[in-house]
């Protein structure tokens, strides 16, 4: 769940809470602003983007910098615990020391250059960081998966991405061994572990031998630094490019203005590291202004360890108001437009767009990797369409109403249907199947799927077809999609030219027709 908490210094470490309002160069600025005069902060923000940026130099280099002179707080970079009382924590500069111990890693040990691919699939362990701030030094791109990745997810994800690196453990060595030998680019296994492993690299072992002197690779603002695989509502995951600028300049806006953040403070992130959330909560938005990253390793989601939720979007000074998502950042002009890309008038509903011409605000996505007409498909008029239904208030506050298109989101997760189908088309009791959102108390909305069952497998017992198919979508997809309920159903609402209409479906979920 991409749930955010900000802890205070002066609670967790017993210090007193420090302040400082250093300023130097614009993506670093640390002076906290009052919204209580919103139009005036929108107004006067202004972010410039250098010809040459690299995070791991530009920001964290500087901050250790700030470390080394005594001119930041006490407190960690980063402070990692888990269930076993273990507990691991590094300043800025022994950050940068471990960092250039993996990048020399990945460059003199694996042979790995700018540009090359590293797929990285780690649980919330200090390793998974290293690897971030090793990618960035070395111009690698980082491409993080989760670890509830099944060996078709995988697969997938090696060939289209042309991966020459992967990055995992021991629990998911196993799942890369069985799909490997198809991919023959893939030159480099390296895995965390404190054993060896056959035709793997161990990376701790190779850090202990490692130097920490490493320089930092040159890489221009808009050069791809990192590349999510993002659930679509048709076809297969897309690859979305992000550069060096859109999250390590863009995402200092969410530090600043969001989050509230100071050198002085920790943040707490529970987003699993297979998300962007735990890019942008975990790594940018922090570090950016120099605060703490606290990880607590657990096994599972436990919501009664987890302390009070913050309201986002709800700038400091601004009034709140109980259900609306706030205003926008002050980085973004955010609109309500028509399917024209037209604004639409207060308390009109439609879609939420974000301004993109004639100037793309840093923080967005720069596009889907190899698919320009996909890419297109993003831009309505002027405007980047979210594919969020909403209206915006008198005031100026946006209110959520739901998606536009199919994606489901379930307990924070991106689901796309198509996947959930591809599984069920594969077991041999279903003809086809269509899958949408289905409300939920406890989760939002789950996934359903409607199917319809092979003439031979029609008179079977359908709670245990049921639960057939639902063990098998576990076994196909990552665990988290599998349909919660599945309603069997004689056909499917299709389009003339024979598409299922997945809109019918979920509009009678949800009781709008």
């Amino acid at each position: 769940m991409n749930i955010l908490l900000r802890i205070q210094c002066s609670q967790l470490l017993r210090i007193p809470k420090v302040s400082v309002r250093a300023f130097h160069k614009d993506y670093r600025v640390l002076a906290p602003q009052n919204f209580s005069d919103y139009e005036s902060v929108k107004r006067d923000f202004k972010i410039e983007v250098p010809e040459y940026f690299n995070f791991a130099k530009d920001v964290l280099d500087y901050w250790a910098n700030m470390e080394k002179i005594g001119k930041r707080p006490s407190n960690p970079a980063f402070w990692w615990v888990n269930d076993n009382g273990e507990e691991v924590r590094w300043n800025f500069q022994e950050l940068g020391s471990l960092s250039k111990k993996l990048a020399n890693v990945l460059t003199k040990s694996c042979g790995l250059e700018k540009g090359d691919r590293v797929i990285v699939i780690l649980p919330a362990i200090p390793e998974w960081w290293l690897t971030n701030v090793a990618c960035l030094r070395t111009g690698t791109v980082l491409i993080p998966g989760s670890t509830q990745l099944t060996e078709n997810d995988l697969l997938y994800r090696l060939q289209t991405s042309l991966a020459k690196c992967i990055i995992t453990n021991d629990i998911f060595a196993t799942t890369v061994d069985s799909v490997a030998q198809k991919c023959a680019i893939l030159t480099t296994k390296l895995i965390v572990s404190e054993k060896p492993k056959e035709g793997w690299i161990n990376l701790k072992e190779m850090m202990k031998h490692a130097s920490d002197d490493h320089s930092c690779v040159k890489t221009r603002h808009n050069e791809t630094m990192t590349i999510y695989f993002t659930s679509g509502t048709t076809g297969f995951p897309k690859m979305t490019e992000h550069t060096h600028s859109s999250y390590g300049l863009g995402l200092s806006i969410n530090g600043r203005y969001w989050l509230d953040l100071t050198p002085s403070d920790i943040m707490w992130n529970t987003s699993d590291t297979g998300w962007a959330k735990s890019a942008w909560s975990s790594v940018f938005s922090p570090w950016s202004l120099g605060a703490c990253v606290f990880v607590s390793c657990m096994p599972r989601f436990e919501p009664a360890s987890v302390l009070k939720v913050l309201i986002c979007g709800t700038f400091k000074g601004m009034k709140i108001k109980n259900g609306s998502m706030g205003k926008p950042s002050p980085a973004f002009d955010v609109k309500i437009i028509d399917e024209n890309g037209s604004i639409l008038p207060p308390k009109q509903e439609g879609t939420i767009g974000i301004r993109v011409r004639p100037n793309r605000p840093l923080g967005l996505f720069a596009g889907y990797v190899d698919e320009p007409f996909k890419t297109a498909s993003t831009v309505c008029g002027d405007f980047y369409v979210t594919g969020d239904r909403g209206y915006m208030d008198e005031d100026g506050y946006i209110w959520f109403i739901g998606r536009s298109d199919d994606v489901i989101l379930s307990s924070g997760y991106r689901i796309g249907p198509f996947e959930i189908e591809s599984a069920l088309a594969e077991h041999p009791a279903v003809l086809e199947s269509a899958v949408v959102s289905s409300p939920d108390q406890i989760r939002g909305e789950v996934v359903k799927a409607f199917v319809v069952l092979k003439p031979d497998y029609k008179s079977h017992d359908p709670e245990k077809i049921k639960n057939e198919l639902q063990e098998h979508v576990k076994r196909m997809t990552a665990p988290y999609k599998y349909p919660r309920k599945v309603q069997f159903v004689h056909e499917l609402p299709k389009t003339i030219s024979g598409k299922i209409k997945r809109n019918e479906l979920r509009k009678k979920e949800w009781g709008k027709v």
